[in-house]
């Protein structure tokens, strides 16, 4: 009896490929926005905290930082929906440079 190679046909390649670039992608907007949901618990749990004592203090001086952090959460949310929401802009970014390189003659 022979031994034949196993090799997976170049269509079959390139299916495992496709599913393995999938797989990285929906890893990175999974961890990308689970970061900003760790951010935002966070953000609520410490700033709760902060106005219990401001309060107690009878000056509003937690309002500050709530603002200013309340601020950076709201670009990392902009930077996280806005990369993994729908197609995503950087995703649509890169589609257009391949179609271009496509176009383009070599």
């Amino acid at each position: 009896m022979a031994d034949f190679p196993t090799h997976h046909s170049p269509a079959a390649a390139s299916l495992d490929d496709a599913a393995a670039r999938l797989e990285r992608l929906a890893r990175k907007r999974a961890g990308a926005k689970m970061g900003w949901y760790i951010h935002a618990l966070v953000y609520v749990c410490v700033n709760a905290g902060l106005a219990l004592i401001g309060w107690g203090s009878g000056r509003p001086w937690f309002l500050y930082p709530l603002a200013g952090w309340g601020l950076g959460l709201a670009i990392h949310g902009l930077a996280v929906w806005l990369a993994t929401g729908g197609a995503g802009l950087h995703e649509r970014l890169l589609q257009a440079e391949r179609d271009k390189l496509q176009r383009r003659p070599h």
